[in-house]
């Protein structure tokens, strides 16, 4: 798990620093796609493969594969460009506009000759609070990723202890992030981030509130709503990413990313115990919190 995440959030910044601004948030939105599809997968495969030991092994697997990046995927040329390695720069710029069949910048040779005269930035833990406003993005940003983990997988672990067809049911859930991504990508130049954010974060809640009233004997009724609010929920997700990936410089965006997301972990520790010790007193009672 802790390898997983640590090459999903450098693939998430790689890639939104490898495209243009105009393009940035369409190809992150559709590089989160990637996860919905890999949830569907696992419930065909969590039904093939009952046993979770067996089920664990053929998920991880197909990790290994990601070594090859390290010769296949090059160095985030923004990221270089803020450690002044400008020769690896050049170097990667050239070979993108070779593929692209574009005639290399000629401005990038300068770079060359301003390598290595300024300091060199390194990261830290205590830039992500060196400035007011680097401090209240992280903290902000750090409880967003926090509540939007418990809600996310509180849902799909509520869902699956009220009865049914585990399996069909997580399915169900899952498909609808795809619209989600869709609404994403027909709203973000219209409306921005925040509203969106906000709009989501409401409809999210405000099925989980529905969901208390619905009798359990209505299962059907109670996955719509579920879906509902997951498809809430994962419109939140999406977009805390790329605010997040959008509020930080170069030289921290990848720690901050990690750092602020890594309290959707501790949510995802903390949710079966809220989940399922609170369903003993009352199973509305998750719901409300």
């Amino acid at each position: 798990g802790l390898v997983s995440k640590g090459s999903w959030t450098s693939g998430y910044v790689l890639i939104t620093e490898f495209v243009g601004v105009g393009y940035r948030r369409m190809v992150a939105i559709l590089y989160q796609t990637a996860f919905t599809v890999g949830l569907v997968l696992l419930s065909g495969l969590a039904y093939v493969i009952p046993h979770w030991r067996r089920l664990q092994l053929a998920t991880s697997l197909p990790t290994f594969l990601l070594l090859l990046y390290y010769w296949c995927v090059p160095e985030s040329p923004r990221w270089l460009l803020s450690q002044k390695r400008n020769t690896q720069v050049i170097k990667i710029i050239d070979h993108i506009a070779q593929k692209n069949g574009k005639s290399p910048l000629p401005d990038l040779k300068t770079l060359s000759l301003a390598e290595d005269v300024t300091e060199k930035l390194s990261p830290s833990f205590a830039d992500l609070f060196s400035t007011p406003h680097l401090r209240k993005h992280t903290l902000i940003l750090m409880y967003l990723w926090f509540t939007s983990s418990v809600l996310y997988q509180g849902l799909i672990m509520h869902v699956g202890a009220t009865g049914g067809n585990l399996h069909l049911d997580f399915l169900y859930s899952a498909l609808v992030e795809f619209p989600a991504a869709f609404i994403i990508l027909t709203t973000i130049d219209r409306f921005g981030l925040i509203r969106p954010l906000v709009v989501s974060n409401l409809v999210a809640g405000a099925a989980c509130a529905v969901m208390i009233f619905i009798s359990h004997d209505l299962h059907w009724l109670n996955i719509t709503v579920a879906c509902f609010g997951r498809m809430g929920i994962t419109i939140v997700f999406q977009l805390v990413c790329l605010v997040n990936a959008e509020l930080y410089p170069t030289f921290i965006r990848n720690l901050g990313v990690m750092v602020c997301s890594s309290l959707c972990d501790l949510g995802g520790i903390i949710t079966p115990f809220l989940v399922f010790r609170l369903m003993e007193v009352w199973q509305g009672l998750p719901l409300i919190l």
